[in-house]
């Protein structure tokens, strides 16, 4: 494993019965890399993400985080994650405070350096004034803000952004982009961000395309354009031309 390495997958694969989720993935994130997982729905991506915060075992090949094999080692790798998941996870009824103070308490933060993390990420965020507001009351931008705010207080090495934007406009969607590019150079922090939208990576430092299960490609968002095998101008022209030749490499859920 190269000492830079944050995240590190070997030859990861996922069966469900007949259904073969994962095909011998592997992938390499150093710190403070942003790197995104790019593919279309079924594409394995949700799979992936079970199996990077312990939902699920893999079947063949390690997962590493911060050279903690996430198998033996549980602890030590899952507490160097944060993750925002694609459905919401805040307690709708609880303050923005409520919400931010457990996630700290199950993280075994006392309450003083809970509530000093908890002012300085609500400040850098802007979101202040937000702090005693219950969730429900939230527009859909800043809700997905206070659940990146929460995935930060533990201050992870890995963060895992698993179709975070959602449900949100184009303009929160780039806000939200930017935020999280920002904290990879800033914290040292290395970032798995998975998306559909092909928008959304093209600050990346690197892209990776996952189509039923397997990488497709592996690139900067510049090279994946000019290495397409037909002419394209845009990432997207090169994503869709990678989907349409690989059409029929089988079945998998997402």
């Amino acid at each position: 494993m190269n000492k830079h390495s944050a995240l590190l997958l070997n030859a990861v694969s996922k069966t469900y019965g007949q259904v073969k989720a994962l095909k011998k993935v592997n992938i390499n994130i150093e710190k403070t890399e942003f790197v995104a997982l790019l593919g279309q729905n079924g594409a394995g991506k949700t799979t992936l993400f079970q199996l990077l915060t312990g939902l699920f075992n893999s079947d063949e090949g390690e997962i590493r985080v911060c050279g903690n094999d996430i198998r033996c080692k549980p602890i030590p790798a899952l507490s160097s994650i944060g993750v925002v998941f694609q459905q919401a996870t805040l307690d709708l009824d609880l303050t923005v405070y409520g919400n931010l103070k457990f996630h700290c308490l199950l993280h075994g933060l006392s309450r003083k350096e809970a509530e000093i993390r908890i002012d300085d990420e609500l400040a850098r965020f802007g979101l202040q004034d937000l702090k005693d507001k219950i969730v429900r009351n939230l527009s859909g931008g800043n809700r997905r803000k206070v659940e990146l705010i929460r995935a930060l207080l533990h201050r992870p090495k890995v963060l895992l952004m698993d179709e975070a934007t959602v449900g949100l406009d184009p303009e929160s969607r780039h806000s939200l982009v930017e935020h999280v590019r920002s904290l990879c150079r800033e914290r040292n922090m290395a970032v798995l961000w998975s998306t559909h939208i092909v928008e959304e990576v093209q600050s990346a430092d690197r892209v990776i395309v996952l189509h039923k299960g397997q990488i497709l490609a592996e690139s900067t968002p510049k090279q994946l354009v000019e290495e397409s095998s037909e002419p394209a101008f845009t990432l997207a022209d090169a994503f869709l031309q990678l989907i349409s030749h690989n059409k029929n490499t089988g079945v998998v859920y997402e």
